[in-house]
C-alpha cells in the first residue's frame, strides 16, 4: 500500500513510518520540522529510514496548498494518515490563532484533496482533550464533546466535525483516533514524562501544577501503533475510537515511578493549577476492542522502564 503520513518525523509519526515500512508498504513522510521543539530531534527520528527505497521524506507544510496538490497528484495514495498539528494545551491558550490556522486549515486542505482524488481511507489523529472536564468516567465515544477547555481541544474537535462533513458530502472514509497521553522512546521533550526524567537526572526542580492528584491514561507507543494499524485495515465510513490504556495513573505515582527507575529523588515544586488542564483522562476502549481488536499490552511500569532505558542511551549519544 502507498501511504502519506503527515507529521511523520515526530514522535508517533516516526514510529508509524517504521512499522509501515517494516510491513512492506511505501511511505511518503511530510513534515515541516518546525521549532516547537528542537527540529534536530525529529531529524534523528527518521535518520534510519532516509536510505530506504520505500520511504520518501518531503520537508513541507500542510498549509502549502500548491505543495500538497503536487504531492497528491504525483502519488496514488491508498491511505492518508494525518498526524501533523500544533500540539500542546497551554501553548494554544497563548496563540490560539496559530492553532486554528494549522490544525483546522491544514486538515481542510488534506480532506479537500483526499475527496477530489478519491483517496480510499483517511486516518485523523484526534485527542482525549476533546472530552474537556468530563465528569463521567471512563470517557466514551458516545459522550458529548461540545465543551472543550482549550483552543487545542477545540481545534481537534473541529477536525473531527469537518471529517464527518467530508464523509457525508463525498463518501470519504474517515477514522478519527482519540489518543490518550502517548509516551515511550522519542516522546516530545515538552511532555511530562520526558520533561520530568530530564529534570530529575539533572537535579533540577520539577514543576507540578496543583497537588499532584490529577490522573492521566498513559498509553505506550507500540500500543498506539498497533491501534493505528488496525484502524487502517478497518477504515470504512466514519468512525471515532479511543486509543488509551484504560488505566489512570496519578501524577504523584508517576513521579515516584520515575524516581525509582532513574534511581534519584525528585525535587518537586508545587504550583497553582493551569488553565486548560483537565483533572482526569480515562479511556473507555470497549469500542476499539470490539471493532478494531485493540488490546493494549504495556503497563505504565513496563513502559516507564523502556522509556528510561531509551532516554539514558539517547542522552549518552548526545553527550
Amino acid at each position: 500500500m502507498h501511504f502519506l503520513v503527515t507529521g511523520g518525523a515526530g514522535f508517533i509519526g516516526s514510529h508509524l513510518c517504521e512499522r509501515l515500512i517494516h510491513n512492506n508498504n511505501n511511505v511518503v513522510c511530510l513534515d515541516n520540522f518546525n521549532s516547537y521543539y528542537d527540529p534536530e530531534l525529529k531529524r534523528r527520528n527518521v535518520q534510519s529510514l532516509l536510505n530506504h527505497p520505500a520511504y520518501r521524506l518531503i520537508e513541507g507544510d500542510i498549509l502549502d496548498w500548491q505543495l500538497l496538490e503536487k504531492i497528491f497528484k504525483e502519488n496514488s495514495f491508498d491511505v492518508i494518515i494525518h498526524l501533523a498539528a500544533r500540539a500542546g494545551v497551554r501553548p494554544s491558550i497563548k496563540d490560539p490563532r496559530l492553532y486554528e490556522k494549522v490544525n483546522v486549515g491544514g486538515t481542510v486542505n488534506l480532506l479537500e484533496l483526499s475527496s477530489r482524488l478519491n483517496i480510499p481511507k483517511f486516518i485523523l489523529a484526534s485527542s482525549s482533550s476533546v472530552y474537556g472536564n468530563n465528569t463521567k468516567v471512563p470517557f466514551s465515544e458516545m459522550d458529548r464533546v461540545d465543551s472543550p477547555i482549550s483552543p487545542y481541544a477545540a481545534t481537534k474537535r473541529a477536525c473531527e466535525l469537518l471529517s464527518y462533513t467530508y464523509f457525508l458530502l463525498y463518501d470519504l472514509s474517515v477514522t478519527c483516533l482519540r489518543f490518550f497521553t502517548v509516551y515511550g522512546p522519542r516522546q516530545r521533550p515538552d511532555m511530562a514524562i520526558h520533561k520530568f526524567a530530564r529534570l530529575i537526572t539533572e537535579g533540577k526542580e520539577i514543576p507540578i501544577f496543583g497537588d499532584g492528584t490529577t490522573r492521566r491514561d498513559y498509553t505506550y507507543i507500540t500500543d498506539i501503533i498497533d491501534g493505528i494499524e488496525s484502524a487502517i485495515e478497518r477504515c470504512d465510513g466514519y468512525n471515532v475510537y479511543n486509543l488509551g490504556e484504560s488505566r489512570t495513573v496519578q501524577l504523584n505515582y508517576l513521579v515516584e515511578l520515575l524516581e525509582k527507575t532513574i534511581g534519584k529523588k525528585a525535587n518537586i515544586k508545587y504550583l497553582p493549577e493551569q488553565p486548560g488542564d483537565v483533572s482526569i483522562t480515562y479511556a473507555d476502549i470497549s469500542k476499539a476492542k470490539q471493532e478494531l481488536n485493540y488490546n493494549p499490552q504495556t503497563s505504565i511500569e513496563e513502559g516507564i522502564q523502556e522509556f528510561i532505558e531509551w532516554y539514558m542511551k539517547s542522552m549518552n549519544r548526545i553527550g
